[in-house]
């Protein structure tokens, strides 16, 4: 808001005027410091004559509810008042609020002018073209600049122009200034920052693209390829990348190659090629050889780079069946690789995550050539939500060399940053680059190298035709958890709360496995390829289908026990229009997979699952009931099976942006003696019987106490003790 005031002179000049929360927001403080200063600091309090403190200005309009200050007397007033633990500017004076009231008062200016020009595009534009000829010096030699930056600099809005001088004489820099332009690109609505890459994921890359690991091609830097530059993001968080050359950006889209080439004029640094696409890298010619070799007729070129990087803006389509998927980029950059170059692409992680299935997709043989060639290092799984306005997805780093090193050779590293993000918080980027430089984490499920080829234990090749998603791989025993001093203790436990149980409690006899006799472990996918399992999909059915009567439904209500079973049923006729539905039988296991593991045991057949909700069925046990195979050629039971899927080991695999599902065919299972199996499924089965007896005993408890409650609360029934009782 703004309001007119008059000079001596007679002149009429407009004042900015602010409300308290628009102090709060420009100052980056929160409402209750702005009251707290308007309070301690008013003309009545003692603390401004005391300490010589000028009072907090008056207010100028507005309301009592809604005061409006003059934003030059609140900028003036802040100037008094540093900015705790802000590092001091070059000439050693140290910000104050009034510096950070300003600017945001002046980011919002640019910010109004957006709808005055049509489109926030324009004035990005505009405003960068100020910087990189302030970066330029185009004042002083401006036959030397583009056509295309004097053109937008001519064209630009003289309120942007004047803006953003006045925004750079403030922050000292044009390449800060630029930079703080891009900024505002959400607040301006512009399509622009839907593709940025995240802070956090351009500060992991320019850490992993450091000296580890990369041969520098020149005396000081290595070369940088930027397949996919967007706005320079990724560039622009390299530490090296201003003022020196050997770096090339390749970017399609016209506006960004602008915003990329004005950004780089802001910081002085004119040796860095842009592109408009791949090919042309193998026609450019090294800014060192154009400057001291002008024949065009030689065919110097930058084809490949010591660090090649890549976040292309995937778009919502999957692409799995395109020849130029997301794995595509990462062929690029191994293909443009120089010998002991690292390259970092960022993935969609399905591309990752699909089976190979019995016909191979593109994104399938992508996956495999990259294996094949051992050019991937390492995956690192990035935390859920990254990208702020990709809420839907996940993505993935991959981490890509040209040569692996001797000792790691036919090996690659998962990272699941994804989970060390949930553990140590925002310093994730710091502990991943330092994860990837010690080659293991101390936490074995964080990250952990597999082999590439089935050379490794069974399971644990990554040319299995699975998942390599590292949450899918990185399942591992629970640690620091001795398993027979916890269950000895859970033991005890139980008899103590239950003492009608000591004796079955006291025949449950335990031990530990004797040294060598580890257990092995094999995917449920193995499984259901061996025929050892059936997958039961659940069936999406109307819910005006659904009613009280007929065949039970199992979903999500049910598993989370949110229903109880059997409230929910289908008719027998409703159940014939959907012919894909089937039943279940007894022994069949249910299984609810988002955010964990819930698993339940099918004790009487004869129900429909709803999605998201499956089924696994083990084959070989309704031959054993019907007494058409011995016990002890039955390698799984039901209970055991329930149990085993639900194990810390499983739970922990999920993957996902929206809701965490945990793919089933990714769960592993221990390779059991029969013999222990079937001890196994007796201990369970008695174990679920007494629970449910609690559960009768409880349900009747509730029952008895609603029942009080609401004829109590009706006024229908009135409590007496009976004569005699305690």
């Amino acid at each position: 808001m703004t309001m007119e005031d008059t000079t001596p002179d007679g002149a009429r000049v407009a004042s900015t005027l602010v409300s308290l929360g628009e102090i709060k927001e420009l100052a980056e403080v929160g409402r209750p410091t702005v009251s707290n200063w308007r309070r301690r600091f008013s003309k009545e309090s003692p603390h401004v004559g005391g300490d010589r403190r000028p009072p907090f200005p008056d207010p100028v309009g507005g309301s009592d509810s809604r005061p409006l200050f003059d934003a030059e007397d609140v900028a003036a007033w802040l100037d008094l008042r540093p900015i705790p633990d802000a590092e001091p500017g070059e000439d050693g004076s140290l910000p104050t609020y009034g510096d950070r009231f300003r600017r945001g008062l002046r980011l919002r200016g640019l910010v109004a002018l957006r709808h005055e020009l049509g489109s926030a595009e324009r004035l990005i534009v505009d405003a960068l073209a100020v910087c990189a000829m302030a970066g330029e010096g185009g004042d002083w030699y401006p036959e030397a600049l583009p056509a295309e930056l004097t053109a937008d600099m001519e064209a630009a809005d003289p309120r942007v122009v004047r803006a953003v001088r006045q925004l750079i004489e403030e922050l000292g820099s044009p390449g800060v200034a630029a930079d703080t332009v891009l900024d505002l690109a959400e607040r301006l609505e512009s399509d622009l920052v839907m593709d940025t890459t995240p802070p956090a994921l351009a500060g992991l890359v320019s850490r992993l693209a450091g000296p580890v690991g990369v041969v520098s091609s020149g005396p000081d830097h290595p070369t940088v390829i930027n397949l996919c530059a967007g706005t320079g993001e990724l560039l622009f968080a390299l530490d090296s990348v201003k003022g020196r050359g050997g770096i090339v950006a390749v970017e399609p889209d016209p506006l960004r190659r602008k915003i990329i080439l004005y950004r780089l004029f802001a910081y002085h640094c004119t040796a860095v090629d842009i592109c408009a696409r791949p090919e042309e890298l193998d026609t450019l010619r090294p800014w060192e050889q154009r400057e001291f070799d002008l024949d065009p007729e030689r065919p110097w070129g930058i084809p490949s780079g010591d660090v090649v990087l890549a976040d292309p803006p995937y778009a919502a389509g999957e692409r799995e069946f395109d020849e130029e998927g997301p794995l595509s980029w990462a062929l690029e950059a191994v293909h443009r690789l120089n010998p002991g170059g690292r390259g970092l692409v960022v993935v969609p992680s399905w591309s990752l995550s699909r089976p190979r299935g019995t016909t191979p997709t593109p994104n399938a043989r992508m996956r495999e050539e990259l294996l094949n060639r051992d050019a991937v290092a390492a995956i690192i799984q990035l935390p859920r939500r990254i990208h702020r306005f990709r809420t839907g997805a996940e993505h993935a780093l991959l981490v890509l060399r040209d040569e692996a090193a001797p000792e790691n050779r036919g090996r690659a590293l998962l990272v699941d940053a994804d989970r060390i993000a949930r553990r140590v918080g925002g310093t994730w980027p710091e502990y991943v680059a330092r994860v990837l430089e010690e080659g293991r984490s101390p936490v074995a499920e964080e990250a952990r190298d597999f082999p590439v080829s089935a050379t490794g234990p069974r399971g644990e090749a990554l040319l299995d035709g699975r998942s390599v998603l590292p949450a899918h791989r990185l399942g591992t025993k629970e640690q620091g958890l001795d398993h027979f001093s916890a269950t000895r203790d859970a033991r005890r436990e139980v008899a103590t709360a239950l003492p009608q149980l000591k004796g079955w409690i006291g025949d449950l006899g335990i031990a530990r496995r004797v040294p060598g006799g580890e257990v092995a472990h094999r995917k449920v996918g193995e499984h259901l390829r061996a025929g050892q399992l059936r997958l039961l999909a659940g069936h999406r059915i109307r819910e005006s289908d659904i009613g009280d009567a007929g065949l039970m439904v199992v979903g999500r209500e049910e598993m989370l026990g949110a229903l109880p079973l059997g409230q929910r049923r289908i008719a027998l006729e409703d159940l014939a229009e959907y012919p894909q539905a089937q039943t279940t039988e007894l022994g069949d296991v249910f299984l609810l997979t988002e955010h964990g593991v819930r698993t339940r045991v099918d004790d009487a057949g004869g129900c429909v699952l709803l999605a998201p909700v499956q089924g696994l069925r083990i084959p070989a046990y309704r031959r054993f009931l019907a007494g058409e195979v011995r016990p002890e050629e039955v390698w799984m039971r039901p209970h055991p099976l329930a149990q085993l899927l639900a194990a810390p080991r499983n739970q922990q695999r999920g993957s996902g942006s929206l809701v965490r599902r945990v793919s089933v065919r990714d769960m592993d299972l221990p390779e059991l003696p029969p013999a222990e199996v079937a001890e196994l499924e007796a201990i369970l089965t008695e174990t679920d019987r007494q629970r449910a007896d609690i559960r009768r005993q409880l349900a009747a408890l509730d029952n008895l106490a609603l029942r009080l409650s609401a004829g109590v609360a009706d006024g229908d029934l009135a409590l007496r003790r009976r004569p005699g009782s305690a």
